[in-house]
């Protein structure tokens, strides 16, 4: 069989696969272990739900296995076991925050009737659980698999929040599609959030990869629908009220309530005059 492909080219691409030592299937995998670990965390995921001893004895070994498997196919086998040992010692706090967040969420928004349904229905419990686990295997200096953990969620439910971020508990996503939390944000506690929300960076040179380039949020904050807050040394203060579609680029100091202009309008003899 002849090929118009040149074969310099082909030769360079398999040099390419020679040379790629990443894990194979790498986003299949992150978020295999993602669904595993919230199935083993809430039986509102599990496709099966045993109480006994032994079997949640069982599952937790089948965890520990899989987890190190993970975990070592991105730092190796030398600190696998470590690191694994200190991400499981870590879920009992991990769950507490999560079923804060859950409460949060129902304490928060007057549709929701349980916790049970903001964990088996609301994205924004579901994005915030793979960020806290993100979150929590970037701080053992575990490389690419956070960022994975965190994309599966926002493919599953179009929330963007980077696993670097730093977010208080308990915190609260209503709706959330559309949402992006960047790298360096710093969020409190009891900050509530709706869609379209973005906290992102004034810029986005490469040089500043290494500097603080999203907003800080501080406690007791509601965000409303589609507002954007940017830069790092922006800092929202604790307490206040952000609007929709506001485009905040300062600090504004704490109990602080920012709107957008609305266009003003009025009805004319000739029909609807609307003023900027």
């Amino acid at each position: 069989m002849t090929t118009s492909i040149g074969s310099d080219w082909l030769a360079t691409l398999c040099r390419a696969r020679a040379e790629f030592a990443l894990p194979r299937r790498a986003h299949e995998r992150a978020a295999a272990f993602a669904d595993q670990l919230l199935a083993f965390l809430f039986p509102h995921f599990a496709p099966e739900v045993h109480a006994g001893s032994d079997d949640v004895t069982r599952e937790a070994s089948r965890l520990r296995a899989d987890a190190q498997s993970l975990i070592g196919a991105f730092v190796g086998d030398g600190g696998a076991v470590t690191q694994t040992e200190a991400f499981l010692d870590a879920l009992p706090a991990l769950r507490e925050e999560l079923l804060a967040d859950a409460g949060y969420l129902v304490a928060s928004d007057p549709a929701a009737t349980s916790e049970d349904e903001v964990i088996l229905a609301y994205p924004g419990f579901l994005a915030t659980a793979c960020y806290r686990i993100a979150h929590l295997l970037r701080g053992l200096g575990i490389p690419l698999l956070p960022r994975l953990v965190t994309e599966h969620a926002h493919q599953r439910t179009g929330i963007d929040i980077h696993p670097g971020a730093r977010i208080g508990v308990p915190f609260a996503i209503d709706h959330g599609t559309g949402i992006v939390i960047g790298e360096s944000a710093d969020i409190g506690a009891r900050v509530r959030m709706y869609q379209g929300v973005t906290l992102g960076a004034l810029s986005v040179e490469k040089a500043l990869a290494s500097a603080k380039r999203h907003p800080t949020i501080e406690d007791d904050v509601v965000l409303y629908a589609n507002a954007t807050v940017l830069g790092g040394r922006t800092v929202v203060g604790a307490g206040s009220v952000i609007g929709g579609n506001v485009w905040l680029t300062r600090s504004v100091p704490p109990r602080s309530v920012v709107v957008h202009k609305a266009m003003e309008e009025r009805i004319a003899d000739d029909g609807l005059e609307v003023r900027i």
